[in-house]
């Protein structure tokens, strides 16, 4: 309360003491810090599988997704959405935000350059270890060759999957992977004018594709730059994006429904006939 004319620092009867015990540790608490101004740090989630979608949809305010088209981002968003509702959250809880990186120009001409440029300086040892995770061990197989199926050590498979039917939709080498990975920090890329990519971000939110974005610049500090320059003025010309902050918090600049905490009472509103 820190209420300073009376003295009173806190109400003990609103006092809540956790008294948590568990397999890895026991905690008497309570947590001697004050809430933040948010009610609850906001709870960012990732993971496309069946079991990171389930906790998205309990826990999570905010779920970073990668999708490389317009179909699968929609049947990841409607996913997490209904996930929201059978654990008896509104859809609005949950902000799902794809990650894409741009690179983007005064001209294509210019967009292209820069992202050619930028898959130009990938060391092919580089490349083969941003590929490691999602499909393991490459070095053994022509770099130059088609892109094989998973191995069983590989640590993310949901993606490892993802881009094995992308290389071979699109014809990939594993150059042709890891280039594309390396330059997009593993997800999508948008190369084009400010106008292009604008078109692209607009049709995924207005088609149930996204609530917003994640943006991975190929570099810093240059490729944030170039979005807050040339892309940021064409979204708030379509009225897509804020021209000022709504809130004082991350939550509530999010759009997110105000943290009510479950332990917190409604006042006593009854009054005497």
């Amino acid at each position: 309360m820190r209420d300073k004319a009376s003295g009173l620092y806190f109400d003990p009867g609103k006092l809540h003491v956790l008294n948590h015990k568990g397999k890895h540790f026991s905690v008497r608490g309570p947590l001697s810090s004050a809430p933040t101004p948010q009610g609850r740090p906001v709870l960012v989630q990732a993971g496309a599988a069946e079991q990171g979608q389930e906790i998205a949809g309990a826990h999570a305010d905010v779920v970073y997704s990668m999708a490389f088209d317009v179909g699968a981002a929609q049947s990841y968003y409607a996913s997490i959405k209904n996930r929201a509702i059978k654990f008896g959250r509104s859809p609005d809880a949950i902000k799902v935000l794809p990650g894409f990186t741009p690179y983007v120009g005064r001209t294509e001409a210019q967009a292209r350059a820069k992202y050619d440029e930028m898959r130009r300086l990938i060391h092919p040892r580089v490349g083969l270890a941003v590929l490691f995770n999602s499909l393991g061990d490459l070095s053994a197989y022509p770099i130059d060759g088609p892109v094989p199926d998973p191995g069983e050590d590989v640590r993310i498979r949901s993606i490892g999957a993802g881009l094995v039917d992308m290389a071979r939709r699109d014809n990939m080498s594993i150059r042709d992977l890891y280039e594309f990975m390396a330059a997009g920090n593993g997800g999508r890329v948008l190369v084009g004018t400010a106008e292009q990519i604008a078109d692209d971000m607009e049709a995924w939110f207005k088609e149930g594709a996204a609530d917003g974005f994640n943006i991975c610049p190929s570099h810093l500090p240059g490729g944030l730059q170039d979005f807050a320059d040339l892309v940021v003025p064409e979204l708030r010309r379509r009225g897509l994006f804020r021209t000022e902050y709504e809130g004082a918090t991350l939550r509530e600049n999010l759009g997110l429904p105000r943290y009510v905490n479950p332990r917190t009472r409604a006042p006593d509103v009854t009054r005497e006939p």
